[in-house]
């Protein structure tokens, strides 16, 4: 009788590690309403369009950036309108190579039947964008302080005492 308590608490624990796992070959069982996971990279940026079949407009479009994974999945219902809108699409954009996260956001959308997937690809090379932090880097030579160059040149004050002095 202990194996039975065991045998749910691990099909508990799976369970739990496989929801919001996301790959892009659709996981163990891939089937069309699973979720969708398209990663840009520099020799292949993607640009993410979700189509209205019956007004042939576009109610999504991404150029997901170099680095970064469009992730989304559509779910049946909890759309704002029930004819032109029934159901919802939760995407979200991670760094490439995400696996596990949530969902945030959310855009009412088509039924099954009424939407396509429409998947193009930007001319490459695409570099991605040099992320903030490199702003207060120091290392470029118009960006040197006076005293790292070879003129040489006053050193900084220093605020604090070391402890090796």
């Amino acid at each position: 009788m202990r194996a039975a308590p065991s045998l749910v608490l691990a099909a508990s624990l799976s369970t739990l590690v496989l929801v919001g796992c996301y790959t892009t070959s659709g996981g163990y069982y891939p089937r069309s309403n699973s979720t969708f996971t398209y990663i840009s990279t520099t020799s292949t940026p993607v640009t993410i369009t979700v189509m209205d079949v019956r007004s042939n407009e576009a109610f999504f479009r991404m150029e997901i950036p170099v680095g970064k994974q469009l992730t989304f999945h559509f779910v049946s219902g909890g759309g704002d309108e029930p004819v032109y809108r029934p159901d919802h699409m939760q995407w979200e954009l991670f760094d490439a190579g995400t696996s596990i996260g949530s969902l945030t956001n959310r855009l009412s959308c088509p039924p099954a039947n009424a939407r396509r997937i429409d998947v193009a690809y930007r001319p490459s090379p695409e570099y991605s964008q040099e992320p903030p932090e490199t702003d207060l880097r120091v290392d470029r030579p118009d960006e040197r302080p006076e005293w790292w160059t070879e003129q040489g040149g006053p050193a900084p004050k220093k605020t604090k005492p070391s402890l090796y002095e």
